[in-house]
C-alpha cells in the first residue's frame, strides 16, 4: 500500500500571503529596520514552498525495523511552515538601544552605609517613561535576594520597606539620568519610571506586542544586564503560559528557557518581530534555565493606572462568580450582582457568562480578577456577555473596590432587618464609610431592599444612607429602629436619606 507526502496544497494556500508581506511598502522598511530581515526570512519561506515536494514513497513490504520507528524519505526538505532562523543580529540592533541598565542607591543594613543594586528595564516613550521590576526600584535587603538585587529590613514588628533615595538610568548609548518613580505595584512586580534632564523626546522607544497570541515553542530573546554585564542578549522560547508561582492572585506568568539571571529582572522579552512581550521578572534559584516574565498584556491594563494614581487603585466591578469550576478554563458565570455596584447599573444579571473584557477574550475567573482589579476607579470597561443564547456588549463603569466589610453590606449577607418595610440596615462604621465616601455614624447604610416591600416601593435603593427618621437624626441602624418603633402604626414613614451628594426626603406608606 503506498501513501503520498505532499505539502503543495500548504503551499499554495499561504504563497499570496507570504507574498504580501514579501512586497512590504519601502517606506516601512525605512521605518522599521525589522522589516529587511523579516523579508529575508519571508524569501527563504518562499524558496522552500517553491521548492519540488518530494518524490512518494514506497513503505518497506516486509516487517522488521521499519516497524519501530519512522524515518525521513532521501529528499525531504522539512517540516512545512518552519525555517530556522540563521542569525538574530538584524533584530538585536534594532531593539538593543531601548533596553536600559538601572541602578538606585539606598541606605544599607548598617547605619551609614549605602546599598547600590542593579536591574534592567525598557524604554517605554521616546519623552522618557521606562518599565522595569517593582522589586528592582524598591532597593531594600535583609531577606531572600530576588533576581535584580531587592528586599527587606527587618523591623520590630517584621520587615518593613526602605525608601529608595537614588535611581539612575543608562542608556545603551552610554548617557545616564535621574530618574523617579512615577508608580509601582508589588502584587505585579511592575514599576514605572519617569527620566529626568535634557535630551529627552528621541529616545529610542519599544513596540510592545500580544502576549495573548504567544504559543509554547516561539522564540524569545531576553536583554538585560546579568551581573552588571551590560546588554547581554540570551535566546530560548516559551517553555509555557499561565504558569502560576504562588505570589498572588495575578499569577500569570510566562516560562521561558532564555536565560535570566540577577540583573535580568525588568528587562524585555522580545518575540521575533522585535516586539516586547514580556517584562524579566523572577528565577527558580535551583534550576537552570527557568525564568519567568510578566505578560505585557497584563502590564499595558496596569500602565494608565500607575501613571494616574501611583499604585494599583482595584477596580470593582460588583458581580460574584459561581465557583462551580471557577477554577476550569471556562467563561465565568454570574451567580449573583451586588446591590448598587457598576454591574447592577449596567444590568448584569444572574446566569450571565462574561467572554470577554474590552474585547479580550477571558476563559476563567482569576482571568476576569486580573483583567478587572488592573482597570482603575472610573474608568469604563466593555464587557461581552452570552445571555440567552446571544451576545451582548454592555459598557460599565468602575469604581474603588469597597472594604470587605462594605461590601457584604451591599450583598445583603448580614446587617439589622425592619422586616415590615423591607430594609436592610446596616452601621455606618469607618471600615464601611470611607470606601463609600461618607463619614461614619453619622446615619446607617441601606445594604438591601427586598423586593416588593414598602421600601422598595418609595424608591429605597442599596448604597442609601439614613440620617433622618420623622425628622429626627439617627446615627447608627439601632438609632432607625428605635425611631420606627415610637412611630404611629399605620403612619408613614419620613427618611432623610443622603445618595452621593444629594440629600432628600422619602416618604414610606406602612
Amino acid at each position: 500500500m503506498a501513501r503520498r507526502v505532499s505539502c503543495r496544497p500548504v503551499s499554495v494556500r499561504l504563497f499570496s500571503v507570504l507574498l504580501v508581506v514579501a512586497l512590504a511598502p519601502v517606506a516601512q522598511a525605512a521605518e522599521d529596520p525589522l522589516t529587511p530581515w523579516l523579508q529575508a526570512r519571508v524569501r527563504e519561506h518562499l524558496a522552500w514552498f517553491a521548492a519540488p515536494p518530494p518524490a512518494a514513497v514506497e513503505a518497506p513490504s516486509a516487517a522488521g525495523a521499519s516497524s519501530l520507528w519512522r524515518e525521513r524519505p532521501a529528499g525531504y526538505t522539512g517540516l512545512p511552515n518552519f525555517t530556522p532562523p540563521t542569525s538574530l543580529a538584524p533584530l538585536i540592533r534594532a531593539v538593543e538601544a531601548s533596553v536600559v541598565n538601572i541602578t538606585t542607591v539606598g541606605p544599607g543594613a548598617v547605619a551609614g552605609a549605602v546599598k547600590r543594586s542593579t536591574g534592567s528595564g525598557f524604554v517605554l516613550t521616546r519623552d522618557g517613561l521606562v518599565v522595569t521590576n517593582n522589586h528592582v526600584v524598591a532597593n531594600a535587603q535583609g531577606l531572600a535576594e530576588s533576581p535584580g538585587g531587592s528586599g527587606v529590613t527587618p523591623g520590630k514588628d517584621g520587615p518593613r520597606a526602605v525608601p529608595v533615595q537614588q535611581v539612575s538610568v543608562r542608556l545603551a548609548d552610554g548617557r545616564e539620568f535621574p530618574a523617579e518613580v512615577v508608580g509601582r505595584d508589588a502584587s505585579t512586580d511592575v514599576a514605572l519610571l519617569r527620566l529626568n534632564g535634557a535630551g529627552l523626546g528621541s529616545l529610542p522607544a519599544v513596540y510592545l506586542g500580544d502576549s495573548d497570541a504567544l504559543e509554547v515553542g516561539d522564540w524569545v530573546v531576553a536583554i538585560g544586564n546579568p551581573f552588571g554585564l551590560d546588554h547581554s542578549v540570551a535566546h530560548g522560547m516559551i517553555s509555557a503560559k499561565e504558569r502560576v508561582l504562588g505570589v498572588g492572585q495575578f499569577d500569570d506568568f510566562i516560562q521561558t528557557d532564555a536565560l535570566i539571571n540577577p540583573g535580568n529582572s525588568g528587562g524585555p522579552l522580545f518575540n521575533m518581530k522585535g516586539e516586547v512581550i514580556g517584562v524579566n521578572t523572577a528565577i527558580i534559584s535551583e534550576g537552570q534555565g527557568i525564568g519567568f516574565a510578566v505578560p505585557i498584556n497584563l502590564v499595558k491594563d496596569l500602565l494608565p493606572n500607575l501613571r494616574e494614581n501611583g499604585k494599583l487603585e482595584r477596580g470593582w466591578l460588583g458581580v460574584v462568580i459561581n465557583e462551580d469550576g471557577a477554577d476550569t478554563a471556562t467563561a465565568p458565570v454570574v451567580k449573583d450582582v451586588y446591590r448598587g455596584s457598576p454591574a447592577a447599573q449596567a444590568h448584569i444579571r444572574p446566569g450571565d457568562r462574561l467572554v470577554a473584557v474590552n474585547g479580550r477574550p477571558i476563559g476563567s475567573y482569576l482571568q476576569l480578577l486580573r483583567k478587572v482589579a488592573l482597570l482603575a476607579p472610573g474608568s469604563e470597561a466593555k464587557l461581552t456577555l452570552l445571555r440567552d443564547g446571544g451576545t451582548q456588549e454592555v459598557a460599565v463603569r468602575l469604581v474603588a473596590r469597597p472594604a470587605q466589610e462594605a461590601t457584604e453590606g451591599l450583598a445583603n449577607r448580614s446587617g439589622s432587618s425592619t422586616s415590615d418595610l423591607g430594609l436592610v440596615l446596616r452601621d455606618l462604621t469607618p471600615e464601611v464609610a470611607a470606601p463609600l465616601g461618607y463619614e461614619a455614624f453619622l446615619g446607617a447604610l441601606v445594604s438591601g431592599v427586598l423586593p416588593r416591600s414598602p421600601a422598595e416601593q418609595a424608591g429605597l435603593r442599596a448604597g442609601d444612607v439614613v440620617t433622618e427618621v420623622n425628622r429626627r437624626r439617627v446615627k447608627d441602624s439601632a438609632a432607625v429602629k428605635a425611631a420606627l418603633e415610637r412611630g404611629s402604626s399605620g403612619a408613614s414613614i419620613l427618611l432623610r436619606v443622603q445618595r452621593g451628594d444629594a440629600l432628600q426626603y422619602i416618604a414610606i406608606a406602612r
